[in-house]
């Protein structure tokens, strides 16, 4: 237990101390934020702030995990999921500052790449670190084997989850302040299922998100961008992978669903109706920015929804 609080205390010391030094970098070699034409206008002030702010998150956990976590295989490929995704997502905001536009690699070329590690994730699951077929079904003392289906069904889960971080990754705070919430379920799963090293690295996402909110609270100083995004994505459907409790981040990370389903919901409608739309804008919480709430607002009621829907995922768990 004593480990858990000072891996979360490092990681958020460093992302204190690292985040003035790599924000002021950023900006003199202009790293700043290209903002989206058709976005809400209240987020034109905001270009040219800087971005790969994951950078800062991704390094107070790497280090953190090398000094409080033993390296064996289940962390070992926990940090080659988040690095691997982060490294995707450092390309994107590489090619998007490059251009000078509000997108980078294509979505085939980012696919691609969020496929080919799942699948590496899948595989070792299954071979190295014998994981199994079967999930924990919430609510329910029991396990459904998915038997060949896994290694698609992982991928899925994995591919999705770092895009549905990456949607919700749309006002300051919002993706961070969600993630210290589902990380810290997360890391008392782990501690109940005995987990120590794997919940190290949990706790340690936790902390360097806190970290990272003192400079990514309303107003930003530096964006997470995709490099973080998507690795804290990667980094959350990892640990579920690995501890078979896929179904419950669908309730725990609930509020990156939501926002993935109103992408989903927004894009179909406007496809089927020639144009009309279900949401102001998507993902949902530019539709509540659109309907006059103020960002601070919309933040801090979608935290409470995290917290709440974490509180649920821990009803659902059977020890």
């Amino acid at each position: 237990m004593v480990d858990l609080i000072y891996a979360a205390t490092m990681a958020f010391v460093i992302c204190l101390l690292t985040g003035p030094i790599l924000i002021n970098w950023f900006t003199r070699l202009e790293f700043g934020q290209n903002i989206r034409e058709v976005g809400p206008k209240a987020h034109y002030k905001k270009a040219g702030t800087p971005t790969m702010g994951g950078i800062i998150i991704i390094l107070a956990v790497l280090v953190s995990t090398l000094v409080f976590a033993d390296l064996g295989p289940e962390v070992i490929i926990a940090l080659f999921v988040t690095l691997g995704y982060g490294f995707l997502g450092l390309l994107d905001d590489v090619i998007n500052i490059i251009a000078k536009r509000s997108e980078g690699l294509t979505p085939r070329q980012k696919l691609l790449g969020q496929v080919i590690i799942a699948t590496i994730l899948a595989a070792a699951a299954l071979i190295k670190l014998d994981v199994g077929t079967e999930l924990l079904i919430p609510y329910y003392d029991g396990t459904i084997d998915l038997g060949v289906l896994f290694i698609p069904f992982v991928v899925a889960v994995v591919v999705g989850t770092s895009n549905a971080v990456n949607l919700t990754d749309g006002l300051d705070g919002l993706a961070a302040g969600i993630t210290i919430i589902v990380t810290i379920t997360y890391a008392y799963i782990l501690f109940l299922f005995g987990e120590m090293e794997l919940a190290i690295f949990t706790i340690a996402i936790a902390g360097a998100c806190l970290g990272f909110s003192w400079f990514n609270s309303y107003p930003a100083q530096v964006f997470m961008g995709d490099t973080g995004s998507l690795a804290l994505g990667g980094a959350l459907a990892t640990i579920a992978v690995l501890t078979r409790t896929e179904l419950f981040l669908l309730i725990i990370g609930g509020v990156y669903v939501i926002e993935t389903l109103s992408v989903m919901i927004q894009v179909s409608f406007f496809k089927l109706t020639g144009g009309k739309r279900v949401f102001k804008m998507s993902p949902i919480h530019h539709h509540f920015e659109k309907s006059g709430w103020a960002e601070s607002k919309i933040v801090v009621r979608f935290w409470i929804l995290a917290i709440f829907l974490s509180l649920i995922g821990l009803m659902g768990l059977s020890v």
